[in-house]
């Protein structure tokens, strides 16, 4: 057990057993720790991620645009198992510095394009096939509004909230109150907007929709951290009614399961390179 009273010392020093659920990949240093060439596909679009709420952004999207008959969106997607540190591969680290998941490589121009950062790829998406973000500047800005909002949030969700309450390795009652009226005062903001919009940006379905959800959406939904109960997250009914409705499209459903290695066999598509993969599984 750590002292209650940890005083800070005066130079923070690494210390390898620190404990929580990710203690065996964390350092205080970047780059690649072994190397390691990452799979390459046919199509023009190579995804290596994993079906965490970041990942799954991407996915959606991907899918989502297959859905609108953008075929120039057919890509293959490779599983990257945070837990076991592939992302700490040289081939990943090549086209992500930061060892973060997801990465794309866009392979159809010369030199090939990397991408990195779910916003950002998201972002690169939705203007090269100008789908889902309005055309208009009204509309794209308050859709730039809520895409960047998720960004900065988020961190207190995942990072914040998540650890402390689902992760850490004992239970402080400091940091999970102080995370949790974060984020409770997050999903008031979340329902309030939805209150007057379909969707998060107005009443157009865009990359706002699809970085927003796949961690507010999976919280309200007790889909991670088994927390609804705990912020009683069924108060927020317009929250809810996004989350659900969201939760029921065809190519949602599809994103879910990509680079997905864990829960039940119909759950997991861990490679994605053709809608044959989906076979048995939506």
């Amino acid at each position: 057990m750590s002292d209650p009273t940890y005083t800070p010392p005066k130079i923070w020093s690494f210390d390898a057993a620190n404990g929580g659920k990710f203690a065996n990949i964390n350092r205080p240093t970047a780059g690649a720790r072994f190397e390691k060439t990452l799979p390459r596909g046919e199509h023009a679009l190579q995804l290596h991620s994993m079906a965490t709420p970041n990942g799954v952004k991407v996915t959606v999207m991907l899918e989502e645009l297959l859905e609108a008959g953008y075929s120039g969106a057919q890509y293959d997607a490779y599983p990257i198992n945070i837990g076991d540190g592939d992302q700490f591969g040289s081939g990943f680290v090549d086209i992500n510095p930061n060892s973060k998941i997801p990465a794309l490589i866009d392979t159809s121009n010369s030199p090939e394009t990397r991408i990195f950062e779910s916003g950002s790829i998201l972002l690169y998406l939705a203007e090269k096939f100008e789908a889902f973000i309005p055309k208009d500047l009204a509309g794209r800005t308050e859709c730039m509004n809520w895409l960047f909002w998720q960004m900065g949030s988020a961190p207190f969700l995942g990072g914040g909230f998540g650890h402390f309450y689902a992760y850490a390795p004992e239970k402080y009652q400091y940091p999970i109150d102080r995370y949790a009226m974060e984020v409770k005062r997050q999903l008031d903001v979340l329902d309030k907007q939805l209150a007057k919009n379909k969707f998060i940006a107005g009443d157009q379905y865009t990359i706002a929709d699809m970085a927003i959800w796949p961690w507010y959406g999976s919280l309200v939904r007790n889909v991670v951290y088994e927390a609804a109960e705990f912020l009683q997250t069924h108060e927020y009914t317009h929250l809810v009614r996004w989350a659900n409705d969201i939760a029921q499209r065809p190519a949602v459903k599809r994103g879910v399961k990509v680079n997905r290695t864990w829960g039940e066999p119909e759950e997991q598509v861990p490679e994605r390179h053709s809608a044959a993969d989906f076979a048995g599984k939506v």
